[in-house]
């Protein structure tokens, strides 16, 4: 699974690593910000919050257009400058009037504008170091890989938000409202460490910073398409846009109404092994066991099949240790539950890449596009089970009239929601990055990269669609999200062959 892949994928996925932590430390609780800071409403909160999302994956857009004229590295430093700023406004206490709303309100601007130069931009210059024909096979994979790294980013950020902001409160004295700016402060710190390792480690990944393949060394003028080859490249490619809107839209929920209904409806406590699943490190020490058996199966040498036999035992030894200290009773905090999808996504990508390249190996393979439409019928199973997670549950106003007598569910429905929805995102979008990176016209990659994230961005805010429903039975919420996935399933099924002809 690692084997064969450039050196420069693990640098550019490592500077996004440290990127991705700081947004999603950020965004963690965000939502909850808004309401707590400002006393916003939900419909009020989650449309602030989609639309942030919408200028985050919006921006790449212009990003792209302008690293295709000046160069895409060019465009990542700068990019990294300007989310640097936005995040040092945001975490300065300013209050909650108007004055406060208007620096927020900046804020988010710079961050948006600045994802777009960085995000997208990186992405394509993943995707260009598999222009080389000796890596080109390796595609699929490396984009699952380059996935995988950054959400070991976005793995430890809502831990890292929660412990900031009760140290804050705890040691410092600092109220709720004001504490949220710690966890918003940790963005900054996340940057420079991403920029240091985009700079040290830039000649591994220096020729892929250019609009041109690149073979044993030499450079080759890019792929020549003709007008017709480039129209329909383009044509399939917005279509496939239109279907990821829908999920994106369906996914983001996981810092909307899914957060809303882990503090409204979900236990506020666990305790025995269910509540190891709340300390980030008892899911990495399973992270170790599911790669040291990999590495156990995988490694043909007596040495190789030691190491992965000594980190399975450590990393049960680890467990093992830590339920012997567990307390009695342990809180489980809203925004806690974003810790699983990343989790997930850490811990699935192997088993996915493994089956896939098994399937490839029998000629089996799905193509992008079918794993694209597999992908959107997974997350309809997920918001199924909130489905059945609320078939007995109040509305939200008579649940928060109930008071302390409001019914709640067991933290496991949130926990598989998110184990369905992390295999969904698996099967759409490192392989949708991929089929845009192999598809889009050589002349036009950063633009079409961005129109991937403009897809995204639509998505984003569509999210608040949920969110200004919130107060209507949760049947509707999530069955209106059930709905969305089945139809853009059924909508790529239905131009299967003309994508995978395109992508051949």
């Amino acid at each position: 699974m690692f084997e064969g892949q450039p050196k420069g994928l693990w640098a550019l996925a490592i500077a996004n690593t440290g990127e991705r932590f700081g947004y999603y430390t950020m965004l963690a609780v965000f939502l909850l910000f808004l309401q707590d800071n400002f006393g916003f409403s939900v419909g009020v909160s989650g449309t602030i919050y989609s639309t942030f999302l919408g200028m985050v994956y919006f921006f790449p857009l212009f990003g792209g257009m302008l690293a295709d004229k000046f160069g895409y590295g060019k465009m990542v430093t700068i990019g990294i400058c300007i989310m640097f700023l936005g995040y040092l406004l945001l975490s300065l206490p300013m209050g909650a009037d108007w004055l406060a709303v208007a620096g927020m309100g900046s804020a988010l601007l710079l961050i948006g504008f600045g994802t777009g130069l960085f995000k997208g931009n990186l992405q394509v210059m993943v995707g260009n170091l598999y222009d080389d024909p000796k890596y080109s096979a390796k595609r699929d994979s490396g984009f699952s890989l380059f996935y995988m790294a950054i959400n070991i980013g976005a793995m430890f950020a809502p831990s890292a938000a929660i412990e900031i902001m009760n140290w804050a409160q705890n040691d410092l004295g600092i109220s709720l409202a004001d504490s949220y700016h710690f966890a918003f402060a940790v963005a900054c710190a996340s940057l420079i460490f991403s920029i240091a390792v985009y700079y040290l480690f830039r000649n591994t990944f220096k020729t892929s910073d250019r609009a041109k393949t690149v073979v044993a060394g030499n450079d080759a003028p890019a792929e020549e398409l003709t007008p017709a080859q480039t129209k329909e490249r383009i044509i399939c490619l917005c279509l496939v846009f239109a279907v990821v809107i829908f999920f994106w839209m369906a996914f983001h929920q996981n810092g909307a109404t899914l957060t809303q209904f882990a503090r409204e409806y979900t236990a506020t406590s666990s305790t025995g092994i269910e509540s190891m699943m709340f300390d980030v490190w008892n899911l990495v020490f399973c992270i170790f066991i599911v790669y040291g058996l990999f590495g156990l199966f995988q490694n043909k040498g007596a040495l190789g099949k030691g190491v992965s036999a000594a980190v399975i035992l450590a990393a049960i030894g680890g467990l093992y240790w830590k339920y012997t200290a567990l307390p009695e009773s342990t809180t489980v905090d809203a925004p806690i539950f974003q810790q699983f999808n990343p989790c997930f996504v850490v811990a699935l990508t192997p088993v996915s890449v493994a089956i896939f390249a098994a399937l490839a190996k029998r000629g089996k393979e799905p193509s992008s596009p079918m794993k694209i439409g597999l992908g959107m019928l997974v997350a309809a199973v997920g918001f199924l089970v909130m489905i059945l997670s609320s078939l007995n549950l109040p509305a939200p106003a008579e649940q928060l009239a109930a008071g302390d007598a409001a019914l709640r569910v067991s933290p496991n429905w949130l926990v598989g929601t998110y184990l369905i929805l992390t295999f969904a995102e698996l099967l759409l979008s490192p392989i949708g990055i991929s089929f845009v990176s192999k598809v889009a016209p050589p002349k036009f990659k950063g633009m079409m990269m961005g129109g991937w994230f403009v897809a995204t961005a639509i998505g984003n805010f569509l999210v608040a669609i949920p969110a200004l429903l919130w107060g209507a039975p949760l049947v509707v919420v999530w069955g209106v999200l059930v709905g969305v996935c089945l139809v853009s399933a059924l909508f790529i099924f239905s131009i299967m062959k003309r994508l995978e002809k395109v992508a051949k």
